[in-house]
């Protein structure tokens, strides 16, 4: 089982049950769009961002992005860890038709990617891995690497985007802050240059 001292912020109860199963954290959910409207809540997000770090784990679709921006907007940004979960399409089990945007969500996302998923997160079975030394990845090597700013940078980003297993919905800021934590500078540039 995989252990982690942040606390995870998913959008649901069925989420939250999914990922109790897996790791050893404490969770918390920001029910639904709930979390907007719901001052204490978001007090309690600042400040178990401070104290201890949160894990943001929404789903892929736009729902789950705009929840995902919304925490981004109560917390600094140093205290967010982003775990995305890849575009899968289908319903899940207790449901009786797909979401909107056909994807599935935490819930319905197989144990193992999601596991995966935490793992590129920095989670493991003995707790969280220490904040990567190295060079960063930043915006001019987007720039200079043709993923930003250019003709063709959108289809570029979501070939690595793909490459990576990383959901199709996300900003260039939002995806060179991924990588950045997923990969090292080095393993960034042989995947640059595949494309």
């Amino acid at each position: 089982m995989l252990k982690t001292d942040k606390v995870i912020v998913v959008e649901g109860k069925y989420d939250a049950i999914k990922l109790a199963n897996l790791v050893d954290a404490a969770i918390l959910r920001t029910e639904g769009f709930g979390v907007f409207n719901d001052t204490e809540k978001q007090e309690l997000l600042r400040t178990l961002a401070e104290k201890r770090g949160l894990l943001v784990l929404t789903d892929g679709d736009s729902a789950g992005m705009l929840i995902r921006n919304h925490i981004r907007s109560l917390v600094p940004p140093e205290q967010i860890t982003d775990v995305f979960i890849p575009d899968l399409y289908g319903k899940e089990k207790r449901k009786s038709a797909p979401s909107k945007e056909g994807k599935l969500g935490v819930e319905g996302i197989p144990d193992a990617l999601l596991i995966e998923a935490l793992q590129k997160a920095g989670v493991t079975e003995e707790g969280d891995r220490p904040a990567r030394s190295g060079r960063s990845i930043t915006v001019l090597d987007f720039y200079r690497d043709g993923l930003s700013g250019g003709p063709g940078s959108r289809e570029k980003r979501k070939a690595l985007q793909k490459a990576l297993g990383l959901p199709e919905r996300m900003t260039g800021k939002q995806l060179l802050r991924i990588i950045d934590m997923m990969v090292t500078y080095e393993e960034y540039r042989a995947l640059v240059d595949t494309l």
